[in-house]
């Protein structure tokens, strides 16, 4: 269907919006699906209490999951409930990402709002809306303008996910002091915990879901709580008063959302997230430059550098130079420097108030590398450290920015490096609180940061993030984050990431958004001594499997010049996408992503896989028919596996078509990386 149709059903359907109001109360709503396939049901109970319940083909998915909201300063929606109104809509779209997984979206589903009024006291009332997608479902809750009702004190959501059926849950904690970065557990349901979002489930006849939210706007992040069973509640962030968000009325909490898909590969490809945010609010977003770099980072966390100023340095000026010479000889697009401004030295480490960020150490001409990166063709990658001191970091944001902005530094990577429950935020009469990361308090942080960089045209990566919601749909220079174990990891934890982490990051973390994993590490070096659980086939494949716009090649430069066969890959993959397709995989087993070039005709997968080495037979019917292509592989060598010797590597090449078939081996911990060329 093309997009000039598709829009034209966007502006002629809601003129057949079926509106059906109740003059009495009814016990009951549903909405289908597009394809009929998933059905949303809204009832009340003789008490008044409000649920829902979701199916699919008819088979309960979600069993009857309470509604409602507990307030700090006013009675809770709870009991006395009745469905007193409830409107239906049909939405069919055609919009476009201007960088993604996917140039094309297709935002198309039926809306039910169904209207809850107290039947006796205030007789306050709210809405909850259901958009009811072929792939899955959001819901959120409207407060309209109303009287005793103007100003929103949440103490917490009564939100319940009642999973029908037996299911394997993977999920990391929440109210933890490392944030979002753990070892994802995979469990029964019933042995979950307090979990962060998403969570990723599979039910016993092998249905996938994934439940998150979309939207994250000037709320606290939603966790999840095991209650009983298999029931899920939703656990607010605390936020820095009594009460966990307060908002003025009228007001839409973010979307609580719901994907299904027959395949793990079905939530890959899904697009619900991004469909629940709002629209572009930037306008002309053609500043914004995906790209992979380079930088001064990887030898900090293997100690052959500090962060702190000294003799062992890393942000100076001539180092700095080796790295743009690098990138502007190999196409890279930029260079992150960390640790170039005043600060490093003592205890930064939660505290943040020394940090400057317009100033340098006397080892670092700024305006120098900025004028020498632009000469080369090369942008510097800006750093911003707050060790959570978000006050400190506000203080200073729009000279921050302006001074980026002068030099041409039109991306920066933020970082929150502190406990869970530390950030530092000032409140509304200007006193210094400590904040959860992920509160409403740090929420606001973010969207503050976001906005002042906007203005500047300056994209934005934080690590230690508030998790992505989709928010990068309506704010495109929110351009990727970290949000999970990352690459660094593999230098110093102990444990470091197995063998597993990466097929399983791409169904759960990676259903949020882009994740800055910061791939690429050929040498294996790791501070422990330990081996690194992956092959260097698998840090090719990772380019692929793994999504971020901003991809970094993260190892030591003499590394990539001792191997420039396998450095090539590097070099030729893309990082802005026109199509993804998730070939293969099982959670937290192996993954096959394929991707095409945004506006190219070369296709690229990546394979990888865990402790166990596989054969995957992968169909390359996502390839042009009638077209041949050259198969230019990245493969594990005979020998390879990450105990034995992760650096076997063969690479070769084949010519391909739509109907054949590729058989990617994988070795144990490895992976696979291919570059399809159209002939």
């Amino acid at each position: 269907m093309s997009n000039r149709l598709l829009g034209l059903l966007a502006a002629l359907l809601p003129l057949a919006t079926l509106a059906a109001t109740a003059a009495e109360p009814r016990a009951s709503a549903r909405i289908a699906s597009p394809d009929a396939t998933i059905a949303v049901e809204v009832t009340t109970d003789n008490e008044g209490r409000a649920s829902y319940r979701v199916s699919r083909a008819g088979r309960p998915v979600i069993a009857d999951s309470r509604l409602g909201m507990l307030f700090a300063d006013a009675p809770k929606f709870e009991r006395n409930l009745a469905i007193v109104d409830q409107r239906t809509r049909s939405h069919d779209e055609a919009w476009e990402l201007p960088w993604g997984e996917r140039r094309h979206m297709r935002d198309h589903h039926n809306e039910l709002r169904v209207t809850l009024a107290e039947i006796s006291g205030a007789k306050r009332r709210f809405d909850v809306v259901f958009r009811v997608f072929d792939d899955g479902v959001g819901f959120r809750y409207d407060f309209p303008d109303q009287p005793g009702l103007r100003r929103l004190a949440i103490s917490e959501e009564l939100t319940e996910f009642v999973v029908a059926d037996a299911a394997t849950a993977w999920w990391i904690p929440s109210f933890e002091w490392n944030r979002e970065e753990y070892l994802y557990h995979r469990t029964p349901i019933e042995e979950v915990g307090d979990a962060q979002t998403p969570i990723t489930l599979r039910t016993a006849d092998g249905l996938h879901l994934s439940i998150h939210e979309a939207a994250l706007v000037d709320y606290s992040g939603m966790n999840l709580t095991r209650v009983d069973g298999r029931k899920l509640k939703a656990a607010l962030t605390p936020g820095i008063g009594e009460a966990k968000v307060e908002v003025a009325a009228p007001f839409a909490t973010p979307w609580r959302t719901i994907q299904i898909a027959e395949r793990a590969g079905g939530l890959v490809e899904s697009g619900l997230i991004l469909n629940l945010n709002a629209p572009n609010a930037l306008g002309d977003v053609s500043w914004i430059r995906p790209m992979k770099y380079v930088g001064i980072w990887w030898e900090m966390h293997l100690d052959r550098k500090t962060w702190a100023s000294g003799p062992k340095h890393g942000a100076t000026t001539a180092h700095a130079k080796r790295h743009i010479d690098f990138a502007a000889a190999n196409g890279l697009g930029g260079v992150l420097v960390e640790g170039w401004n005043l600060g490093w030295d003592g205890e930064w480490f939660g505290n943040g108030e020394d940090f400057s960020f317009t100033r340098a150490y006397p080892d670092f001409d700024l305006d120098e590398v900025t004028r020498y990166a632009r000469e080369k063709g090369v942008m510097l990658i800006g750093h911003h450290e707050t060790s959570g001191n978000a006050a400190h970091y506000e203080q200073q944001l729009d000279d921050a920015f302006d001074l980026y902005a002068r030099l041409g530094v039109h991306a920066v990577k933020t970082g929150y490096v502190a406990d869970a429950g530390q950030a530092k935020v000032r409140d509304a009469q200007g006193r210094l609180r400590y904040a959860w990361h992920e509160g409403q308090a740090m929420v606001r942080h973010h969207q503050t940061v976001v906005d002042a960089a906007a203005r500047r045209r300056i994209a934005v990566n934080p690590h230690e993030p508030v998790k992505d919601t989709g928010l990068r749909r309506t704010y495109p220079n929110l351009i990727t984050r970290e949000g999970a174990r990352g690459m660094e990891f593999n230098a110093w934890g102990n444990p470091g990431n197995p063998p597993e982490h990466e097929a399983t990051l791409v169904y759960t973390r990676l259903l949020a958004g882009p994740m800055d994993f910061t791939p690429g590490v050929f040498g294996m070096d790791t501070k422990s001594g330990e081996p690194m659980a992956s092959t260097l086939a698998k840090q090719l494949a990772l380019y692929v499997v793994i999504y971020s716009p901003l991809q970094m090649a993260a190892d030591l430069l003499e590394h990539y010049e001792a191997r420039p066969e396998a450095f090539q890959f590097i070099r030729d993959v893309p990082v802005d996408w026109e199509d993804t397709r998730a070939v293969a995989g099982e959670v937290g087993e192996y993954a096959v992503i394929a991707r095409r070039a945004r506006g190219g005709d070369d296709w690229y997968l990546g394979a990888v896989t865990d402790d166990s080495a596989r054969t995957v037979e992968v169909p390359l019917d996502f390839l042009e028919p009638g077209r041949r292509y050259t198969a230019q592989i990245y493969r594990d060598g005979a020998n390879a596996g990450w105990r034995d010797d992760p650096h076997d590597i063969v690479i070769e090449s084949r010519a391909v078509g739509a109907g054949d078939t590729l058989s990617v081996r994988l070795a144990p911990a490895g992976g696979q990386a291919v570059r399809f060329v159209a002939q």
